[in-house]
């Protein structure tokens, strides 16, 4: 099974509140809610698709609560109906890597602990299929650290907002990536696919 990340990230990297102002207010982020206006029909095309292709998914624990109040067992998760995401999530098996979640309430979720990589690696057996990250920073940087992820999907936002959590840290392993897909919506959201491809290669610049 392949292990895909899907992110929605600012052009200076910040992946933390994008729904809206109190979506994760941690460490006194005030400024939540940046990717709602560039939200277009394209985008909205590009995730249905996208999460309809996921055969299952994997959260960190605070993103899976996010997800359960938008899209599972929460009221407003509830009203979605036929919503192409609200379907995905709800349809499909959830894996959240957590050492404190014990009770989920979400229908076919599954609590990964203990040997956290042993067991991301057993799902990543599978014959096919596409095990899907969204969110989930921490998660997303740890699986990286561990060279789980097949292939990242980032969807870049053209705001700097100044503040917040960001996808990559200030220091961390090297990744060179393969681009594998790009596209732009009219509102300027940039859609890029990538697949870790190694250690990066590095150079000095020589002049003639």
């Amino acid at each position: 099974m392949k292990l895909t990340t899907i992110t929605h990230v600012t052009v200076d990297g910040v992946m933390q509140g994008l729904g809206g102002p109190d979506e994760d207010r941690t460490g006194g982020f005030e400024r939540g809610g940046w990717a709602l206006p560039l939200f277009d029909n394209e985008v909205q095309t590009f995730l249905g698709q996208a999460f309809q292709r996921a055969d299952a998914f994997l959260f960190g624990r605070r993103t899976y609560e996010i997800f359960e109040r938008s899209w599972g067992t929460g009221s407003w998760g509830a009203e979605q109906g036929d919503n192409p995401i609200s379907v995905a999530v709800n349809t499909r098996p959830k894996y959240v890597a957590s050492t404190t979640l014990t009770d989920p309430q979400w229908a076919d979720t599954t609590v990964l602990s203990g040997d956290i990589a042993a067991a991301i690696g057993e799902l990543k057996t599978k014959p096919s299929g596409e095990l899907q990250v969204h969110g989930s920073g921490n998660l997303v940087r740890w699986l990286l650290d561990n060279q789980l992820v097949d292939e990242i999907t980032l969807l870049t936002y053209p705001v700097v907002v100044g503040q917040g959590t960001r996808l990559f840290p200030a220091t961390g392993p090297d990744t060179a990536l393969d681009l594998v897909d790009s596209r732009a919506t009219s509102n300027g959201v940039t859609i890029q696919v990538y697949r870790p491809s190694g250690r990066p290669q590095y150079a000095t610049a020589t002049t003639t």
